[in-house]
């Protein structure tokens, strides 16, 4: 099982506990492997693998080589915080989160009318819009992809150096694999995560739980 924690997430672990029940007791074997152990994995772990050997490779994987800001901001600000990062940063390419369709779309309205070159993608594209995006972004056609957390896994590009959470995430989870896009292959990598005074409790179980 890979990707443990997003197939153990509530829209996905019936399905899972049902595929396993088909599986011979006696004869199957199950791995999984993911980022992050939230309960949802210990609780299936518990239930269906209890003899279970962990495996760590690393202590926060992820984390190694980003280094990681927050500022706090107003809702209507964020737009212009943005514009100035553009301008201060050395951007090689950078992935900009939002947690919504909408929010995607907007804002890569506003970056091209700041006049920066920016693609957007998100699930409710077609799969050949996505790939071809995907595909363009990664031979270095824009610096700018604004993109919902359709993104944040198993998605290595090598020029990625900033990730910037324009919405804080609600999840340590997700947290992690979108800042794990940046300081990829040996790189290093910077996350910039804007807040808004309602992301205040977000931001203080996170950093509880990392």
């Amino acid at each position: 099982m890979d990707e443990a924690d997003k197939l153990l997430s509530p829209e996905f672990q019936p399905v899972v506990e049902e595929l396993v029940r088909f599986l011979p007791k006696d004869k199957r074997q199950i791995l999984m492997f993911s980022a992050t152990f939230p309960v949802t994995i210990l609780d299936f772990k518990n239930k269906y693998m209890p003899d279970a050997v962990e495996i760590n490779l690393m202590e926060e994987l992820t984390l190694k080589g980003v280094t990681q800001f927050y500022a706090f901001v107003e809702e209507r600000q964020k737009v212009h915080c943005l514009n100035t990062l553009f301008s201060k940063l050395t951007i090689n390419q950078a992935i900009i989160f939002c947690n919504s369709v909408t929010r995607v779309e907007l804002l890569a309205k506003k970056i091209t009318e700041l006049g920066f070159s920016c693609f957007y993608i998100h699930a409710r594209m077609y799969q050949s819009h996505r790939n071809r995006v995907f595909h363009d972004f990664r031979n270095g056609a824009c610096r700018c992809l604004v993109s919902s957390d359709l993104f944040t896994r198993g998605i290595d590009i090598e020029n990625v150096n900033v990730v910037i959470n324009f919405d804080f995430p609600k999840n340590s989870e997700t947290y992690l694999h979108r800042i794990g896009r940046s300081g990829r292959f040996g790189h290093l990598g910077i996350a910039i995560n804007m807040l808004t005074y309602d992301d205040r409790f977000n931001l203080y179980r996170i950093e509880h739980e990392l």
